[in-house]
């Protein structure tokens, strides 16, 4: 085997030459060749021990029906369009609309008119032209809004204490949304509640003088 490796040797080389390998070994035909182990298996992670690779070939399929596949079709959810392929989106609240706050507030300013002052009508009355420019034109949130709507509902039911009581919130809130036009609701809260109370104490005075007026049956003053 040594032909293989090394040469014969030459006569006029050193002796301490190196020898000269053979070519021969790479060419020869029908020699074995080992496997070189170079490859390195990553240990697991989860610590469990090393299977060796001949335990890991694939065994004959399990017996059985195959398992569900994730890729199945699902069954459309109730509402949607299946033709469509839209799925319906959940109901959203509405937004208060602008005018159901507006016509309460411009109503309780008539009322007002001719038992308030001229000068303070006509300045809640810019106020509530800032509050309309404002809402249409997109520069207030959903939740004023929607706390300006239960204003108005305690307003109309004559609830002076609740009404004040959101407009505090407002103005702690968010004042920097509504300080320019909230001091004229306040206003109206104040003038209505006033000309509501004026109205009731007039209702029980002209309720009272019939009472006084009334004769009593049978008796006769004397002539």
């Amino acid at each position: 085997m040594a032909e293989l490796y090394v040469k014969p040797g030459n006569k006029e080389r050193g002796w301490n030459d190196p020898p000269q390998f053979s070519y021969g070994l790479q060419t020869q035909a029908g020699g074995t060749r080992r496997t070189l182990l170079t490859k390195r298996v990553a240990a697991p992670q989860d610590g469990s021990p090393r299977v060796p690779a001949s335990e890991t070939s694939p065994g004959p399929p399990p017996m059985g029906p195959p398992p569900p596949s994730s890729k199945a079709p699902r069954s459309p959810p109730v509402g949607s369009d299946p033709a469509s392929g839209v799925e319906p989106s959940f109901p959203v609240e509405s937004e208060a609309l602008m005018e159901d706050v507006l016509r309460p507030l411009e109503q309780a300013l008539e009322d007002c008119r001719g038992h308030t002052k001229k000068q303070v009508c006509d300045d809640i009355s810019r106020r509530l032209a800032l509050l309309q420019e404002q809402w249409a034109g997109g520069k207030l949130s959903i939740p004023v809004k929607k706390r300006m709507t239960l204003l108005v509902q305690e307003l109309s039911n004559h609830q002076w204490d609740a009404a004040d009581d959101i407009h505090r919130s407002l103005m702690v809130d968010h004042v920097t949304e509504v300080s320019q036009w909230m001091v004229g609701v306040k206003r109206l809260i104040a003038e209505k509640r006033s000309l509501f109370s004026e109205e009731a104490a007039n209702e029980e005075k002209s309720a009272a003088t019939p009472e006084k007026n009334q004769t009593i049956p049978g008796f006769h003053q004397a002539p």
